[in-house]
């Protein structure tokens, strides 16, 4: 993802989550704030309770696969934050795709059914 794309500095973490709206299902945590910006930005957490270094940045690396997955149908102007909660670690890449999916459907990160332009051409 590029760095365009990412929440990376301390202080827009901690604007995100005292200024923006929480939403929450039993894996997945989603804090939202309203941005300047043509596109979407993303941090993500994912606790030491996890487990080591190796299972959480694979955690990472698929929420983030997900992510760029349904880029095309994420809103444009929004920070969020993503924090993975106990029990994602078990879970395998479908289950914890339709997960963040709902938690973002909830947020109204995510708006289902919206083609990119590439999609809907035909040769």
């Amino acid at each position: 993802m590029k760095k365009s794309f990412r929440v990376k500095r301390e202080k827009d973490f901690k604007a995100i989550f005292t200024d923006g709206t929480s939403f929450a299902n039993r894996k997945f945590v989603v804090y939202q704030l309203e941005n300047q910006k043509s596109h979407f930005r993303v941090g993500l957490s994912v606790s030491k309770k996890l487990g080591n270094a190796v299972t959480r940045n694979q955690i990472k690396r698929r929420i983030r696969h997900i992510l760029l997955s349904v880029r095309e149908q994420l809103a444009d102007n929004v920070d969020f934050v993503v924090i993975a909660r106990k029990g994602v670690e078990g879970l395998d890449y479908a289950e914890m795709e339709k997960n963040l999916l709902h938690v973002l459907k909830l947020s109204k990160i995510y708006r289902e059914g919206i083609r990119s332009e590439k999609e809907t051409t035909v040769d």
